[in-house]
């Protein structure tokens, strides 16, 4: 039979505090690491929208048409623009964490952190530049 044993002064019980479950909304680090995992789901919703956008291509001018009639809705632009800020929120974020993830040595001594982290920020404006240059007819 497992009862559990009685309070005595050799087997004193732990103290345990009561936490609030929303703690971390308090701590701004743990606050932003909820926040870059949410953010995920921006990415969904970008990638839901691109695939609805082959899928009506591909079904002809009418159909694509009628997509882009339906991303002109102020729900979805809404929707667009809030994702966009969060997938730019996450990146950052996670572009930042590199150093920490993968720490260079050179020499025995490890780079300072801006400069593992701005080589990703470097071709992120590059690929973001050729893209722009590609949509807007460069």
């Amino acid at each position: 039979m497992n009862e559990t044993p009685a309070y005595t002064e050799f087997h004193p019980r732990w103290y345990r505090p009561r936490v609030s479950t929303y703690w971390w909304l308090w701590r701004w680090p743990y606050l932003k690491f909820i926040i870059r995992e949410l953010s995920s789901l921006s990415v969904v919703s970008f990638v839901v929208m691109a695939l609805l956008q082959l899928s009506a291509l591909r079904r002809g001018p009418q159909a694509y048409a009628e997509f882009q009639e339906l991303v002109k809705h102020p729900f979805l632009i809404a929707l667009a623009a809030v994702s966009l800020f969060f997938v730019v929120f996450h990146a950052i974020t996670w572009f930042n964490l590199t150093p920490s993830a993968m720490p260079v040595r050179v020499k025995g001594k490890r780079l300072p952190d801006f400069l593992v982290a701005a080589p990703n920020y470097v071709v992120w404006l590059v690929l973001s530049g050729a893209v722009a240059w590609v949509v807007l007819g460069g």
